[in-house]
């Protein structure tokens, strides 16, 4: 046989084996998996909520527009309508109780000026009218400038209504 018969020859097995090893894989059944299948995880906004997990409706208040109004950044007045400063900070107790406002006072735009704190209920809150509500402070522009300056990380000294200071009672 000529090398080229030869050659057509081997094509020829090579070809026909490829053929029939893909006829032969057709007309198999696929494997069966014996070991069961675990099914995928649900994603998680689907895993169903059972009352145990489920957490109560939170309670709504409504509160008119007028009725309420933000008091940081508010100006703060004497009775005498002096200029006490503004409010820059609320200070509350372990329980979230209101005890007393930072006024950030004297001064000119910012310069000069420092922060003393008075007790809640020596403030004052008047009526709101277009966005603006007046705050009074029961306490004389004397008695303020009298105060000792609020530094954090410091006991809080808090000038009470009657003028008086008075330490803010901490819990240990």
């Amino acid at each position: 046989m000529c090398a080229v018969g030869r050659l057509i020859l081997c094509v020829t097995i090579v070809v026909g084996s490829a053929v029939a090893t893909s006829r032969a894989a057709e007309q198999e059944p696929a494997a069966v998996q014996t070991e069961p299948m675990t099914p995928p995880a649900p994603p998680a906004s689907a895993v169903p909520v059972t009352p145990k997990d489920a957490a109560p409706p939170p309670s709504v208040t409504i509160i008119g527009a007028s009725d309420a109004h933000g008091v940081l950044g508010r100006d703060v007045r004497s009775a005498a309508d002096e200029d006490m400063g503004r409010i820059v900070d609320v200070v509350v107790d372990r329980d979230g109780h209101v005890r007393a406002a930072v006024i950030d006072f004297g001064g000119f735009l910012g310069v000069g000026s420092r922060k003393i704190v008075v007790d809640w209920n020596a403030l004052r809150f008047g009526k709101i009218v277009n966005k603006k509500g007046s705050i009074t402070l029961e306490l004389t522009k004397a008695q303020v400038a009298a105060a000792p300056e609020y530094k954090e990380d410091t006991p809080i000294v808090v000038l009470g209504a009657s003028g008086s200071l008075q330490p803010l009672q901490t819990i240990p």
